[in-house]
C-alpha cells in the first residue's frame, strides 16, 4: 500500500513540473539565415571601404566575420555580437564575440571584425578550440593601411590579420584587448545566401 501511495505522489508531480518546448528548427535556420545576409553585407562593405582587403581574403584559409559588434556602457563597458566563419566561400560555423568593450571609440556604437586565417594552421588551432582570447593571442595582429592607402602586404605573414571596421572603412585607435570568440549551438546548413559577395562595380 504504501509503494502504491508513493507511486501516485511521483505521479501527480511530475504534472506539475512545467515543459520547456524546444527551440523550433525553424527558428534556428532564421538565425544562421540573418547571420549570412549580414556577414554578406560586412564583407561588401569591407571590400569596398578598405582597398586591398578582398585580395587579402583571397589568400586567406579562412575568414571570421563579424558584422555588428554591440557596444554596451561607456568608455569601459561591454560588446557582443554574433557572426560566421567562412571557408571556401561557405558558412561551416556560427559564434558569438563578447568582452570588454576596449577597443570602442567614444561615441561609436557598432562596429565590424574581420579575422582572416592566413594559414591552414590557424584556421585548424581555432577550429579545435572550445573558446578563443582574441586579445590575448600573440599570433593575432591588427591590420593597418600602408602609405599608398591599401592594405600593408607586410601583414601577409601574420597567421591572423584582424579588420575593425565601420561604414568609412578601418577605425583608427582600437584595441582586440578583452575580445573573446565562442562558438554558438547552429550548426552550419547547405542554404542559399552564404557565399561571399560578389564584386560591386
Amino acid at each position: 500500500m504504501r509503494f502504491v501511495l508513493t507511486a501516485v505522489l511521483l505521479i501527480g508531480l511530475t504534472g506539475l513540473v512545467p515543459v520547456f518546448p524546444r527551440p523550433a528548427l525553424a527558428d534556428s535556420a532564421s538565425e544562421r539565415a540573418e547571420i549570412n545576409r549580414n556577414v554578406n553585407e560586412a564583407l561588401a562593405n569591407l571590400y569596398k571601404t578598405v582597398p586591398g582587403s578582398r585580395e587579402m581574403q583571397k589568400k586567406a584559409a579562412g575568414v571570421l566575420v563579424f558584422p555588428s559588434i554591440y557596444k554596451a556602457g561607456f568608455v569601459v563597458g561591454g560588446q557582443y555580437g554574433k557572426g560566421a566563419l567562412r571557408i571556401r566561400g561557405k558558412s561551416v560555423g556560427y559564434y558569438s564575440t563578447a568582452g570588454a568593450s576596449f577597443g570602442f571609440l567614444a561615441g561609436a556604437e557598432k562596429r565590424s571584425m574581420a579575422l582572416m586565417f592566413m594559414t591552414s594552421e590557424a584556421l585548424q588551432q581555432f577550429r579545435r578550440s572550445s573558446g578563443w582570447d582574441v586579445g590575448g593571442d600573440a599570433s593575432v595582429t591588427l591590420v593597418e593601411v600602408g602609405a599608398n592607402g591599401t592594405v600593408d602586404a607586410s601583414r601577409f605573414n601574420k597567421p591572423v590579420v584582424a579588420f575593425i571596421y565601420g561604414n568609412s572603412g578601418l577605425m583608427a585607435d582600437v584595441s582586440l584587448r578583452g575580445t573573446k570568440v565562442s562558438k554558438l549551438d547552429l550548426p552550419a546548413a547547405s542554404a542559399s545566401g552564404t557565399s561571399v559577395p560578389k564584386k560591386t562595380q
